[in-house]
């Protein structure tokens, strides 16, 4: 369960966004602009909103009004953005290991094969970033996320950088993850075709506010 109700002035942008959603995906849709980014930074506890509460999985982790913020590393949160920000001078499995150190999580061989298998990506392990595409980059920093054991993961418009292609080539993956990985997952995206794909309910931005919350009907 995520429940979100928030406002926050960006110079002279303002973002009030109220929903609340227990689906498997998430989908936040609206054009440039329209406050996904700035909505899901607060999710991930990036930015502050000026009031209001956003609650995961049962846990308040902002309430502005009790002054509770949690802060970004105690969130159990998993962020996969547009750029995969893999760490160039580590290979695939020192960058897949990262997230768990971080974290200060103990190895786990099962999740570590599980992940491996769920996203193909055995074959890679001893690449570096630059010898990667830009899909195989992607299905790595699914996979350091994933192995940071989070209770939710955001992915802000991480097919944004692939051409159609590679777009292709990972959107099946990321329908495994949502079938297979039982992690609530956050899409941030302005493509329709993918949110139709992928989510279970949508949240419709414009111009900072929520104009339709439902499922993907609602993008009809």
């Amino acid at each position: 369960m995520l429940r979100v109700d928030v406002e926050k002035q960006l110079g002279e942008f303002s973002l009030h966004a109220t929903f609340a959603s227990e689906g498997r995906v998430t989908g936040l849709f609206g054009a440039s602009g329209a406050g996904k980014t700035s909505l899901i930074n607060m999710i991930a506890g990036l930015l502050r909103p000026d009031r209001g509460t956003i609650i995961i999985d049962g846990e308040t982790v902002d309430d502005t009004a009790a002054g509770i913020h949690v802060p970004t590393w105690r969130r159990r949160i998993g962020y996969v953005f547009q750029d995969a920000r893999l760490f160039p001078h580590l290979n695939v499995a020192q960058n897949l290991d990262y997230g768990r150190r971080m974290n200060r999580l103990a190895p786990d061989a099962a999740q570590h094969t599980r992940v491996i298998e769920l996203l193909d990506i055995g074959a890679l392990l001893d690449r570096r970033p630059g010898k990667l595409s830009g899909g195989e980059r992607q299905r790595v920093a699914l996979g350091r996320a994933l192995l940071s054991k989070p209770r939710l993961l955001l992915l802000d418009e991480p097919l944004g950088a692939l051409d159609e292609a590679r777009k292709l080539e990972i959107l099946p993956y990321l329908v495994r993850l949502r079938d297979e990985a039982n992690i609530p997952m956050v899409y941030v995206s302005h493509d329709v075709a993918e949110l139709r794909q992928l989510a279970t309910q949508i949240v419709m931005l414009r111009q900072g506010r929520v104009t339709s919350f439902g499922g993907v009907k609602v993008l009809t």
